[in-house]
């Protein structure tokens, strides 16, 4: 009986050694994929994958200890001023991001690298982006709110709109409140409803011009060599000549078809 009631002791000893360390891992791996939600609030979405809303913190930076199992991203009403390169690198699983309402003037190349095959939806809206930065948003299929922000319409921001993979409809959002040039008429007007409009057309003005010096810098240089050309050969003759004349006892008739040969 001493012997059995030893063995049940040592034994269960070990299994609450092993349900405790069993415990601690758990709580390890949950607080690992749960770290990013400190000063957030995550919450699990119906089937599998968190809900992270970070609004109204004042936050001046883009967390980077979000769980990467998060789909949806909440960071509007912030003071975000930009969104670094590679700023959602290890979350493949987003699907939303809303950036609205903070004092974005700047989206770096590769901001959203990497989430091309899973990001449905953008909100970048209410910020004070001026310029379209085609690189940031490279890959993007989603469906993109740009709305009320200062953007400026020129040459760049056309030739980007012939390469950008955005929903169409998310196009619409980007009205010029500045333009270039400046009395093209756009002001005030979404950039899709002004499609005859060609912002570049100072820039292919300036092409021409330069075209054209260019042209006519050829043109003076061939005239100028042909000028050359003649004229050396023509001293080159005249000197032939005289120093033809110069030869003492040549018969004329020698010289003058001589000279008729040169000529």
């Amino acid at each position: 009986m001493p012997l059995l009631v030893g063995w049940l002791l040592r034994h269960s000893v070990v299994m609450c050694l092993l349900l405790h360390s069993l415990v601690l891992m758990t709580f390890c791996f949950h607080h690992a994929a749960t770290s990013g939600c400190k000063s957030c609030y995550c919450s699990d979405i119906e089937g599998g994958g968190k809900s992270v809303r970070c609004s109204k913190l004042q936050l001046k930076e883009i967390p980077q200890d979000l769980p990467n199992d998060t789909r949806r991203i909440y960071l509007d009403y912030n003071e975000l001023t930009t969104v670094p390169a590679n700023a959602f690198a290890g979350l493949p699983l987003l699907v939303e991001v809303d950036l609205s309402h903070n004092e974005l003037i700047q989206l770096e190349p590769g901001a959203f690298r990497g989430l091309g095959p899973s990001l449905q939806l953008l909100d970048v809206s209410s910020n004070k982006l001026v310029n379209f930065n085609l690189e940031a948003f490279e890959g993007l299929h989603a469906r993109a709110n740009l709305t009320n922000n200062p953007w400026h319409c020129d040459c760049d921001l056309q030739m980007a709109m012939l390469h950008v993979d955005l929903e169409p409809a998310s196009l619409a959002g980007i009205v010029c409140q500045t333009s270039d040039p400046k009395d093209i008429g756009v002001n005030g007007v979404a950039f899709l409803l002004a499609p005859d409009v060609d912002l570049c057309v100072g820039m292919k003005k300036t092409t021409d011009v330069a075209m054209l010096v260019v042209m006519f810098g050829w043109f003076t240089m061939v005239i100028s060599y042909l000028v050359c050309y003649v004229r050396s050969n023509t001293e080159d003759a005249r000197r032939h000549l005289e120093y033809l004349k110069s030869l003492p006892g040549r018969p004329r008739s020698e010289e003058s078809s001589t000279i008729s040969t040169v000529v």
